[in-house]
């Protein structure tokens, strides 16, 4: 690939079941704090899995307009409130940004589930007649990418990127394309979900996706590869880091955080949701994002890893990383923030994103909480219950989704 244009992050935006706001986020991560609990937000007392990772200190009124509300299904306001805390940490000026020059690629898995949820029931219970006019635009997955750019006059490059668990960092690989040829000199990029309902917990409890042995002790439901992992465990929250070409960053004396230097993308082309077995097409797609980066797999230093505490998930990844790294995938370390928030399906890239590109700027990598028991074969670095100091020159966030979709994005440590 021709590269013209570098790219930087300026701004980290985090809203998770452990922390809103990148600081609170980041030290809920460095300390191994549990996000999964109880459902709250409705009676999943008849459900085989009543636990998920739930934003539980949310108000949206401080982020949006009361009305605005109103008309926004809860994926779309975690987004505008995670926009809104990135735009604050790269503190820059809207009022001096070229909106023609800005745009927007924010990934939703699902979109707005609530929101269809609850008109069906009023179809079913009332008839047509009582279904809201804002129905779908409130459902429709492209909403969030959609109002972040009304709301910021955002007239460039706007997309929403539908992978699956790998929309957040296809939104931003895509975004880092965009920036790089020259399209828009800043993009607003991540991702959001918000499909803690209950057709969506029924749906993956089905699919007998989900952890369902831990209702009684969700503390230690999401295990990344322990041996005793028995499913992912649901999350919901928003992902959105700002990036800028890095002509416009220092030309404003922006605060860079990082530099996205590497993107990969492919598929398994195998099964709808089973990753192919012998991480052969994770690994090329790592490969392909260091390849991007121009880096050797010996200058990596840490790896983000998809880690949803599957059992195919986590023996592939780490196969795959084996494949890639040979000898160095020993001396990487190797984490999972599923184990703390949950799978957060099409926010997960963009939380991690933001987690990958804090352990660049701190020294620090986050635990993989609940690993007790080695599985044979899982036998890396997984950074096991306490945070490891050390340099981190440059990481790699794996996303993996149903459908088969592999996506990789690598940052590095910014020097001009």
């Amino acid at each position: 690939m021709i590269h013209e244009n570098r790219v930087v992050v300026t701004g980290l935006g985090a809203v998770s079941p452990i922390g809103i706001g990148k600081q609170k986020f980041w030290d809920a991560l460095v300390a191994g704090t549990n996000g999964i609990g109880r459902i709250n937000q409705f009676d999943a007392s008849d459900y085989t899995c009543q636990i998920a990772g739930e934003v539980l200190d949310f108000d949206p009124a401080i982020f949006i307009d009361k009305k605005e509300l109103k008309r926004m299904d809860r994926y779309t306001q975690f987004a505008l409130a995670a926009t809104r805390l990135a735009f604050d940490d790269a503190q820059l000026d809207l009022n001096k940004l070229d909106g023609e020059r800005a745009g927007v690629f924010v990934g939703t898995g699902i979109g707005g589930m609530s929101t269809l949820h609850n008109q069906y029931e009023k179809l079913f219970d009332k008839g047509p007649s009582r279904i809201s006019p804002f129905f779908i635009p409130m459902m429709i997955a492209n909403m969030a990418a959609g109002n972040i750019a009304i709301a910021y006059k955002l007239q460039g490059p706007s997309a929403c990127i539908v992978t699956a668990c790998a929309s957040g960092t296809n939104a931003i690989g895509d975004a880092y394309r965009v920036i790089q040829r020259g399209e828009a000199d800043v993009m607003i990029a991540g991702g959001t979900e918000a499909a803690i309902s209950p057709a969506g917990v029924a749906g993956f409890a089905q699919m007998k996706a989900l952890c369902s042995d831990h209702n009684d002790d969700p503390a230690h439901a999401s295990r990344p590869f322990d041996k005793n992992r028995s499913g992912f465990v649901m999350g919901e929250g928003a992902g959105i880091v700002v990036l800028e070409s890095l002509e416009h960053a220092l030309n404003r004396g922006a605060n860079i955080c990082a530099e996205i230097v590497g993107y990969g993308r492919n598929n398994d082309a195998y099964h709808i949701t089973t990753p192919a077995p012998g991480g052969h097409t994770q690994a090329k797609c790592m490969k392909l994002a260091l390849d991007d980066a121009g880096l050797n797999p010996t200058e990596i230093d840490y790896i983000n890893a998809h880690g949803t505490s599957t059992q195919f998930n986590d023996r592939g990844e780490t196969e795959a990383i084996k494949i890639l790294f040979g000898e160095h995938a020993y001396k990487l370390a190797v984490s999972s923030t599923k184990s703390m928030t949950g799978h957060m399906l099409g926010a997960a890239g963009g939380i991690e994103a933001v987690a990958t590109i804090m352990s660049i700027q701190t020294g620090i990598v986050h635990p993989t909480i609940n690993y007790e028991t080695p599985d044979d074969g899982l036998d890396l670095n997984y950074v096991a219950n306490e945070a490891q100091t050390r340099t981190v020159n440059a990481a790699i966030s794996n996303s993996f989704g149903f459908g088969g979709h592999n996506a990789c994005v690598v940052f590095k440590k910014f020097a001009e």
